[in-house]
This record gives structure tokens, sequence and C-alpha cells, in this order.
């Protein structure tokens, strides 16, 4: 098996896991949610083999790198980080509907790395100044964070359909009490703020090291910390101010759009140091 067939069959088991997730929240049968996580789980080893086969690969070729360099092995890997985070958040909290607004993301992640046309999936060099072990920590951190504030954007979507009755007849009713999902929301987004923030400091380092300078105002420079004063706001909010529910939803969601932005905007709109090729 190669790195290809692995991450290609990582992306039609996540689908399958999105299916039954999706169809025990459709049709209340608790059996396909449990099918669904154990399906999750396959499809995460498998992910897992992938970027360790693609880690190889790089060596045997030459080029001697983590599988961070660009779009599709960034994308595999954010798939990744969604997949072992919404893991965890099942294990603890035993509450498999979430499922149904977690697994879509990963699945959606790793097809467009692997379905898209414009993302070319070929191994490829470093650049010289790229080429430091600054690279697996700031991009594994990074995307960590992308990974809890992910989470909490799905988390914060159940408020917009959840209904506000408790006796309402809706499928949605079934979804987590508002406290936990208001608490679920807050530790997704606290868990990246925190990996985004240690992300921005080993990426500071790096530059420095790199090009002698820890910040240049890059586009995606600036645009993570746009992102994180989002989410700063989000928990002063929270935490000051005592904001809940759909207010703080809101700030959740917009602050998840300046990942996205971030991620895939200063690639496809801006250019700069970090735009992937």
């Amino acid at each position: 098996m190669d790195s290809s067939l692995a991450l290609s069959s990582a992306t039609f088991i996540y689908a399958l896991a999105s299916v039954f997730y999706i169809g025990s929240f459709t049709f209340k049968k608790q059996v396909l949610a449990k099918l669904g996580f154990i399906v999750l789980i396959i499809g995460f080893l498998d992910n897992t083999i992938g970027i360790i086969l693609r880690w190889i690969e790089s060596y045997q070729i030459g080029y001697g790198h983590a599988p961070f360099a660009n779009m599709y092995e960034s994308l595999v890997f954010f798939s990744w980080t969604v997949a072992i985070l919404y893991i965890f958040v099942e294990l603890k909290y035993k509450e498999s509907i979430i499922g149904v607004f977690a697994t879509p993301l990963v699945f959606l992640a790793i097809a467009y790395a692997s379905l898209s046309p414009d993302i070319n999936s070929k191994i490829s060099p470093l650049i010289p100044a790229l080429k430091s072990n600054w690279l697996i920590a700031h991009v594994i951190t990074c995307f960590l964070g992308y990974a809890g504030f992910a989470v909490a954007f799905g988390f914060s979507l159940m408020y917009f359909v959840k209904p506000q009755n408790p006796d309402a007849t809706s499928i949605f009713a079934k979804l987590p009490s508002w406290e936990l999902i208001d608490e679920l929301t807050y530790q997704m987004v606290v868990f990246g703020f925190l990996f985004l923030t240690i992300g921005i400091i080993t990426g500071a380092v790096w530059a420095n090291s790199a090009w002698g300078t820890y910040w240049s105002w890059d586009p995606k420079e600036t645009w993570s910390l746009i992102t994180w004063f989002v989410y700063a706001i989000f928990m002063h909010l929270r935490m000051m101010k005592g904001w809940h529910g759909k207010q703080l939803a809101w700030v959740s969601i917009i602050g998840f759009l300046a990942v996205m932005f971030t991620y895939f905007g200063v690639n496809y709109v801006l250019s700069g140091l970090h735009s992937y090729a």
C-alpha cells in the first residue's frame, strides 16, 4: 500500500462514517451511530497510515520532510486533527449525535484534497528557508488550533437548529442540552486558542531563524492575528461578560470564517510567504 491508496480509501471511509451518523440522527437508530463511530476510527487509522507512508515516501524520493508542504498535505492533516479531536469528545461525553455536525467536516476536508482538480497531490521539495524542525511544531500546533475551532463551529450550529421548546418533536430536539452545547463550544475554543497561540509563537521563532525577523505582516500572519483576536473576544465575552447561547455562537461562527480565510483565502486571494505552491 502507498500513501495515495491509504488516503483515498480514508476519504470514502470518512464519507461512510458521515452517512452512518446522519442516518442515526434522521432515523433515530443508535446502532447506526455506533457503526459510524467504529467506521470513523477505521478512517482515522487509515488517515494516520497514509500520513506516515507519505512521510516515508518523501525520504525515499530524497526530499526528506514532514508531509505538510502543500495544500493537499495540509488538508489531509487537517482532517486527521478534526477526527482525533472529535473521537476524544465522543469518548468523553458519550453524545454520538454530535457526530452529525463533526464528521462531515472531516470528510469534506480530505475529499477536497483528494478529489479537487485544483490541488496537486504530488510530493514536492521544500525551499531551503523552510527546511527546519520548526515546520513540524508550527504546523501541528496551528492545525490543532484549527481543529478545535472547526469542532466549535459544528457545536455552534446546534444553537440554530435545536428547538427552543423542550417538548418539540423535531428530529433536532434530541440534540444535547443547551448547557452541554455551550460548554463544549467554549472548551473547543479554549483548546483551539491555546494551540493557535503556540502556533503563532513557533511561527515567529521559525521566521526569525529563516528570514531574520519575527513578524513581517505577511497576509497569513496578519489574518492569523485577526483570527486570534476574534477568539480572544469570544473568551472575553464568555468569561467577563457572561455571554452564552446564540450571541456567543455567532462569534464562534465569525471566528471560523476567519480561520477559513486564513487557511484558504490567503492562498487563493492574497500572495505571500505562506501561500502554498
